[in-house]
């Protein structure tokens, strides 16, 4: 026991000591979050060797921690909040959370400089699900979070990924317009940014290929806006074009009004197929063919996980279903 007047034993001197991270030493004595064996026996050495009395009111606090899950959205603005994608990944994780009296927040990670340390330091934080994962992304989980962030995406050795089968899909989708007698297909591509959104793009290119057809790809980022822009782009280079392909539902409905602008009949100049099956696609003229994507069970899987700081499979991969509608 410290005598009066005394300097106490700050959690940061135990850190110290030990070699470890404020984080890595909070958790050790909390008994809250992960760590291995050796780091444990070290803190604890520490401890002891300092005579280290932990605050009563924070560990009070501490013992309280842990009450949201943090979607972290990888963009290259704030905008990308705006995205409904990721307003459903926040309902899928608050509904994985509430069993566990944990809620759900939604946060921006700039692309270019993925800041990752704050949130595991912060004690409210109980884990963080990853979306539009970078390389950089994964290269910036502090050690500190491990055992409690999987990504929506591609994944690491250290951070579990959850994901569907886009690749597949594209697939179904191209196999479907050649199997109408499409011949000429485009496709407007997600951000060249996003390594998850290039699976489709590798499977459009591998079937034109093999088919013998020729390749058309136009930039887009899963924006309707862009989607509009890019359909004019590409009738403009292409203008015999008898299909397109989009990245995603919310481009493939920009391309539905650039070619009611242009004068094109869908699906009788021009077939238009998607990619999310969102509640639009079936209500948009016409309806759109699109393939499904299961949102709220992938985001649902990968909350739990974390949650139940459970042992996953490095890479979980969800089915995607054609979905045959009017505009092919």
């Amino acid at each position: 026991m410290k005598a009066w007047g005394e300097r106490q034993t700050t959690l940061e001197d135990v850190a110290k000591a030990a070699g470890v991270s404020r984080a890595t030493a909070s958790r050790v004595i909390t008994g809250t979050g992960p760590a291995s064996p050796v780091t444990r026996d070290r803190v604890r050495a520490a401890v002891r060797q300092l005579d280290y009395q932990p605050n009563q009111v924070a560990r009070a606090l501490a013992n309280r921690s842990g009450f949201r899950l943090v979607i972290a959205a990888v963009g290259t603005a704030p905008r990308v909040l705006d995205d409904p994608y990721m307003h459903r990944a926040v309902a899928a994780a608050a509904a994985a959370g509430a069993p566990y009296g944990v809620g759900a927040s939604l946060q921006w990670l700039s692309r270019d400089s993925p800041r990752l340390d704050e949130l595991a330091e912060d004690r409210s934080v109980r884990g963080v699900v990853l979306l539009n994962t970078t390389e950089a992304t994964l290269a910036a989980v502090p050690s500190a979070l491990h055992g409690r962030v999987v990504s929506i995406g591609i994944g690491s050795r250290t951070v579990p990924s959850f994901d569907v089968d886009n690749g597949g899909a594209a697939t179904a989708i191209l196999n479907h317009l050649y199997a109408t007698g499409r011949r000429r297909i485009a496709m407007v591509t997600g951000p060249q940014w996003m390594p998850c959104a290039w699976r489709s793009v590798e499977s459009y290119r591998r079937l034109a290929r093999a088919a013998g057809l020729p390749v058309r790809l136009v930039a887009g980022d899963f924006s309707a806006e862009r989607g509009h822009q890019a359909t004019h782009a590409l009738l403009r280079r292409w203008p015999d074009t008898d299909a397109v392909y989009a990245v995603n539902d919310a481009t493939a409905l920009g391309v539905l009004a650039a070619l009611r602008e242009d004068g094109r009949q869908v699906p009788g100049d021009i077939a238009v197929a998607g990619f999310d099956d969102i509640p639009f696609a079936a209500l948009s003229s016409p309806a759109l063919t699109t393939a499904s994507h299961p949102v709220d069970q992938i985001i649902h899987a990968a909350a739990t996980a974390v949650l139940n700081e459970a042992s996953v499979p490095p890479t979980v991969v969800f089915p995607s279903t054609l979905v045959r509608r009017q505009s092919t």
